[in-house]
């Protein structure tokens, strides 16, 4: 089989999409929010247009809160894929909280700026979710990869190399070791772009391209080797990650509920 068919195709984009137009979308906000601040100074949250943002940003918050959790309790897959859902999921996450926090006025106090603190800690549990859920091996329709699947994957791009695996490990990690390469697997990935940038400094353009094919393989079987050890590890971490994030996501949208109610009540009811 030839080399080029395990070559990962470079991504259009350095990031995966739903970060990317989440972080464009937050652009976009920004720069209508610096033209009512240069036109107005800072919206009130009470205004209008602070009043938009608070209302749009719960909108999405509710989203996240609800429609990811339904999409993985309905069995029909007529909705679409789950990966699909995760993205949007993600993408509502950040930039509802984000326009909650330009709602705020940056006015931080009482129930309003608990609320906003609560939603900080589960924005920030999400990316570390996240950042665990993309260390469990998957397929494009969202299902975790069994031994098994991976070692044929694994067997497939050792063939490819040429050589078998001698930084295959011997014995596999205990459960501690095992969670902690999981943690910090993005050390590997920084330490392989070092290495192969220093190795391929001196070459000319046609060997850097040869090189780089053969480093994308040999990325790619490490990272395998990496998820045949750590993928137990991998799934207890997501699982203990699950369990702690659902009740934060929970508090957070209870006390922006009651910051909600309370905001009716003292702005309409008590006129």
């Amino acid at each position: 089989m030839e080399i080029d068919t395990f070559v990962p195709r470079r991504a259009r984009l350095p990031l995966d999409h739903e970060l990317v137009l989440a972080a464009l979308a937050m652009a976009a906000v920004t720069a209508v929010y610096l033209l009512v601040v240069a036109v107005a100074g800072v919206p009130a949250a009470s205004g209008l247009f602070g009043h938009s943002l608070g209302i749009f940003g719960f909108t999405l918050m509710l989203a996240t809160e609800t429609l990811y959790s339904w999409r993985k309790r309905s069995r029909s897959a007529g909705w679409g894929r789950m990966s699909t859902w995760l993205k949007i999921h993600i993408f509502t996450g950040i930039v509802g909280p984000y326009m909650v926090f330009l709602h705020t006025a940056w006015k931080l106090n009482g129930l309003a700026g608990l609320t906003l603190l609560m939603t900080g800690v589960v924005v920030a549990s999400g990316f570390f979710g996240r950042y665990i859920y993309t260390a469990v091996p998957r397929t494009a329709d969202g299902a975790v990869l069994e031994r098994a699947d991976i070692q044929r994957m694994l067997d497939a791009v050792e063939k490819a190399v040429g050589s078998p695996s001698a930084a295959r490990p011997r014995r596999e990690p205990g459960l501690v070791a095992a969670m902690l390469m999981v943690l910090g697997r993005f050390v590997f990935t920084w330490r392989d772009g070092i290495r192969a940038w220093l190795r391929d400094r001196g070459l000319d353009e046609a060997a850097r391209a040869r090189q780089a094919r053969l480093d994308a393989l040999v990325r790619r079987r490490d990272e395998l080797q990496r998820q045949m050890v750590t993928l137990a590890a991998a799934r207890r971490l997501l699982a203990a990650w699950h369990t702690l994030h659902v009740p934060l996501g929970l508090g957070m949208f209870s006390m922006a509920v009651l910051h909600v109610g309370a905001a009716m009540y003292y702005a309409t009811l008590m006129k």
